[in-house]
């Protein structure tokens, strides 16, 4: 039995502003300086798992994606018309597969984040492949929680049993502090990472039983499905997909999830908070990616810059400072939420 890992890589990125930008959003950058982008680094992540990998993202991106990932056949670069979502850009990917691939495992993943326990990672998904094989269980990653993070979404697991495959009692959307910090204390409570392992089969017939309207699409699409008229009919049938989740489309209703939670050094990368935490920081706690900053009598600052840009940071104390073609951003990261909507003003 194959398996087959589909990676999401649709996404703007818009509150990492203004390295991440529309037309080339995070997952496509090297934010850490390790010389490679979060979708490489998604893809060397799995590389144990399987050499099969779907990439599923914009129209605009395809270029991008075959630069990057040079050794991806055409035909698992799927080019959604426009973006509807996760539901719908998941539901594409596995009626895809299962046309060709009939018995596989799918995991489905985002490509935007960063995990530093690779070989624990590794070990979480193939217990995950293991426990959806021949059962119709859909399995899903729960991060234990490091602090009481207002930005993720949790999962509610029935016990506290970590690297063990537990049933789910629900998922829960983002919480205000109070909320969060209660999440933390009872203890079962995780980060809902969004990566999802089924059997390609399950996928479909949770999606059909879940969401009708999506799956009806999705039978309308098979017939043109890896033939020269494809395209034009993605471009014609996709839009016509309800914009959703695949959390709230399928996960929030099925009564056949279970969560593996574990601890992983994992980040969605989600804010400019978030990415300082892992880059190394000097004696004063500064994060400096590129090889042109220079810093003065600064503490606790994030600075990124491209390295033929010469920064030079005086005197700040918590600060976002980042510049990348044209755009300069200088903004307090306790505001570091509010980064897209300065960008849009």
């Amino acid at each position: 039995m194959s398996t087959h890992i589909v990676i999401m890589a649709g996404g703007s990125g818009s509150r990492l502003w203004p390295l991440s930008t529309p037309g080339r959003p995070k997952q496509f950058l090297d934010l850490l300086g390790m010389g490679k982008s979060l979708l490489q680094l998604t893809v060397e992540r799995f590389s144990s798992l399987s050499e099969d990998f779907w990439v599923v993202t914009g129209a605009d991106y395809e270029s991008i994606v075959r630069e990057q990932l040079p050794f991806l056949p055409g035909e698992r670069i799927l080019l959604e018309p426009e973006g509807r979502n996760t539901a719908p850009c998941i539901a594409y990917a596995c009626w895809k597969i299962r046309q060709k691939y009939p018995d596989a495992n799918v995991v489905v993943t985002p490509s935007d984040a960063i995990v530093l326990e690779g070989e624990k990672f590794a070990r979480c998904i193939r217990t995950a492949l293991q426990a959806v094989t021949g059962t119709g269980s859909i399995v899903t990653l729960g991060i234990a929680p490091t602090e009481p993070k207002t930005g993720y979404g949790y999962i509610c697991a029935s016990s506290i049993e970590k690297d063990k495959v537990v049933k789910v009692n629900s998922f829960r959307e983002k919480p205000d502090l109070a909320t969060a910090t209660e999440y933390l204390r009872e203890g079962n409570y995780f980060w809902n990472a969004g990566i999802f392992v089924w059997s390609v089969e399950t996928a479909v017939q949770q999606i059909r039983l879940h969401a009708p309207g999506i799956a009806s699409v999705m039978d309308e699409l098979a017939p043109s499905l890896y033939g020269k008229d494809e395209p034009e009919a993605l471009s014609r049938l996709f839009p016509k997909c309800e914009k959703i989740s695949i959390d709230y489309a399928v996960m929030e209703k099925s009564d056949s999830i279970y969560v593996i939670a574990t601890d992983l050094s994992w980040s969605d990368l989600g804010t400019w908070d978030s990415l300082r935490q892992y880059i190394p920081s000097d004696g004063d706690g500064n994060s400096v990616v590129g090889a042109g900053v220079r810093l003065h009598d600064c503490k606790g600052c994030v600075v990124e810059a491209s390295d033929n840009l010469t920064v030079v940071v005086q005197g700040l104390q918590n600060y976002i400072v980042a510049a990348a073609d044209g755009r300069i951003l200088v903004c307090a990261l306790d505001h570091g939420q509010q980064v897209r909507e300065y960008s849009q003003m």
